[in-house]
């Protein structure tokens, strides 16, 4: 089966992205990581601020990678690589037993803003997706030598978020401008702070591995449901990530519809608690891992609404070699960056052979 090769496109050079500029006290941030899209709220209130800026973790992947990446583009649009760790350590421990520490993206996703940030294509990479890997350090002083037959997801393992980026530049040829990362703990506290979210399931959803019972109907998911959900591979589909992308995907229109809704800013009590919970969760790229630029960035998704994105899985196929593994199909990967680039949407045609949107996993929550 073909392969995605480590070239992209043609780039255009220019500085870094403009933002449109916005006027809003409080701070609304569309970002996921076990799934996707999470919501921060903010006000910069003295004491307050500063707590927020000390809750942050950032990681300087402009440093990190150097200039072994792909030109800039100046068009408007802006492209971020969203992880869900599944890191076993720590308050993790409970999701299964920590392999020595190390940790995978069990969650993997490219988000595209479009020019004007009013609309956004969101690509779902399969954690088993097997492509080439670039050389990259381990933070012990040695790099790991990458190779062109590697899991994705191993990226993040090898060298953290810089060999994450650094896998998906290359696999794309886009630039990505912010990095954000949540774990599986910090995903669950959000949930229960924005106070759950209601999805409707058109069938029970029972799955011991990630311990989720649902009936059939609505349902309001605390933060350890909602994991559950987004996690479930063995109670909705084939058993497969392919199906559990899907799952996700319905989760995060579901959330974005819920946080249209929630009133934040008419309780500022909620607001702040949020905006501790998620700074506390977020991981970040340097240039995002301060309140104030992450204030602005925030509001430069306030206006996209769930109807306004399109979410796709790489387009895949079953990989000749192991059949519980997926390989990029070259032609079609090939479109969809192209696509991006372009800031373009993506053509129907770029998934119309592809394993990743064929499921009906999706359908079951609404």
């Amino acid at each position: 089966m073909s392969q995605d090769s480590n070239g992209g496109g043609h780039r255009a050079t220019g500085g870094r992205r403009r933002k449109p500029a916005k006027r809003r006290s409080a701070l609304v941030i569309a970002a996921w990581s076990a799934a996707g899209v999470v919501l921060l709220g903010g006000a910069g209130l003295g004491w307050f601020y500063f707590k927020l800026n000390g809750n942050l973790k950032t990681v300087d992947i402009d440093q990190a990678l150097g200039t072994d990446r792909p030109q800039n583009v100046d068009n408007g649009s802006m492209d971020i690589l969203v992880l869900g760790s599944d890191s076993r350590g720590g308050a993790n421990s409970e999701y299964g037993q920590d392999d020595g520490g190390s940790a995978r993206s069990d969650t993997a996703m490219i988000v595209h803003l479009y020019e004007g940030h009013k609309k956004a294509s969101i690509v779902s990479i399969p954690r088993d997706t097997m492509t080439a890997r670039p050389s990259c350090p381990t933070g012990n002083g040695k790099t790991d030598p990458g190779g062109q037959r590697r899991q994705f997801n191993e990226a993040y393992t090898v060298g953290g978020a810089a060999c994450a980026v650094k896998t998906v530049e290359k696999m794309s040829g886009i630039r990505m401008d912010h990095y954000i990362e949540v774990d599986f703990t910090g995903f669950k506290k959000i949930i229960d702070t924005l106070g759950g979210v209601e999805v409707t399931t058109t069938k029970p959803i029972k799955d011991s591995y990630s311990h989720l019972d649902l009936p059939a109907g609505p349902n309001r998911l605390n933060g350890e449901q909602a994991l559950g959900l987004v996690r479930t591979r063995h109670g909705v589909g084939d058993g497969g990530d392919l199906g559990r992308i899907q799952l996700q995907q319905a989760f995060i229109k579901a959330l974005i519809k819920q946080v249209k809704t929630v009133g934040l800013f008419d309780n500022p009590k909620k607001l702040l608690d949020l905006a501790d919970t998620g700074t506390k969760a977020l991981t970040t790229d340097k240039a995002l891992g301060d309140v104030k630029s992450l204030m602005g960035f925030a509001q430069s998704l306030q206006d996209i609404d769930a109807q306004n994105m399109h979410m796709i899985t790489l387009p895949v196929t079953t990989d000749a070699s192991d059949p519980n593994r997926v390989a990029p199909l070259k032609k079609e990967s090939q479109l969809v960056w192209d696509a991006l680039l372009a800031d373009q949407p993506i053509p129907a045609e770029a998934t119309a052979n592809s394993t990743g949107d064929k499921g009906t996993a999706g359908s079951v929550v609404q």
